[in-house]
């Protein structure tokens, strides 16, 4: 668990930290947004969306990763073993949006269909108030910000490009997603660690999700848990709690 020293009621400093990877969902933007915006717009362009691209070689791609991982599923929804037409693999695709599987191509392909939303301005990312001032203030006192999400990095870079506080995507130097593994298993953050040339416990990982905060403290890395409105776990299993960035202090 983190060790931390009270600086007041429900705030605390934390020492030697010089690298801040943060979660995205609960942690710096609503899970709202996510649930209730981007996954139904990705749900309801995906047709249309690889109607236009069927001849887009990423995207075709993306297809016939999703296509060979989908055959190898027990669902009735599997896609075919062969690398099927555009068309039939829809229903396999919405089973991975109804299921929220987090499958790296699937991830990539949301992210772009999520990039006209945001070029188009139908989608804007409502950022907790207190998280654009805490970044530029780490920011300016020189520390590593970096976003591990299940999201993909195309995806990531998108929302933080579209906010409510505007383009934050300067304040990052690193973005991770599944490609580098499960944000479940411990590994991974050996992999962040390493990727970013930092020792595990200059990192503070700050996540709504416990089962994400057990693996990176278990290779040494710092770790918060975020509780804000509407986050689907609300107990810190004894891991420091915050309800705001404001709460804690980088020293």
């Amino acid at each position: 668990m983190t060790q931390f020293s009270p600086t007041g009621p429900g705030s605390f400093a934390i020492r030697g930290i010089s690298h801040v990877l943060l979660d995205i969902e609960g942690t710096t933007c609503p899970v709202s947004f996510i649930s209730q915006h981007l996954f139904p717009y990705a749900a309801e362009k995906l047709a249309s969306f690889l109607d236009q691209k069927q001849n887009d070689a990423t995207v075709c791609n993306l297809v016939r990763e999703l296509a060979n991982a989908g055959a190898g599923t027990e669902s009735e929804c599997q896609a075919p073993s062969t690398v099927p037409a555009h068309k039939s693999i829809l229903p396999y695709l919405r089973w991975l949006i109804e299921q929220d599987i987090k499958l790296s191509p699937w991830k990539e392909l949301q992210g772009l269909i999520w990039r006209d939303g945001y070029e188009s301005g139908q989608l804007i990312a409502p950022l907790f108030q207190d998280v654009p001032d805490a970044l530029r203030q780490w920011k300016q006192q020189g520390r590593v910000l970096a976003v591990y999400s299940s999201g993909s990095i195309d995806a990531q870079q998108l929302l933080y490009a579209h906010t409510t506080a505007g383009n934050l995507t300067a304040m990052f130097n690193h973005w991770f997603d599944t490609r580098i593994g499960s944000k479940k298993e411990s590994q991974s953050y050996r992999e962040i660690a390493t990727a970013m040339e930092a020792k595990p416990e200059q990192i503070l990982f700050i996540s709504d999700a416990i089962s994400e905060l057990k693996a990176a403290s278990n290779v040494g890395i710092k770790t918060v848990f975020s509780l804000r409105p509407g986050n689907p776990e609300t107990e810190n299993k004894g891991f420091a709690q915050i309800n705001s960035f404001e709460q804690i202090t980088l020293l």
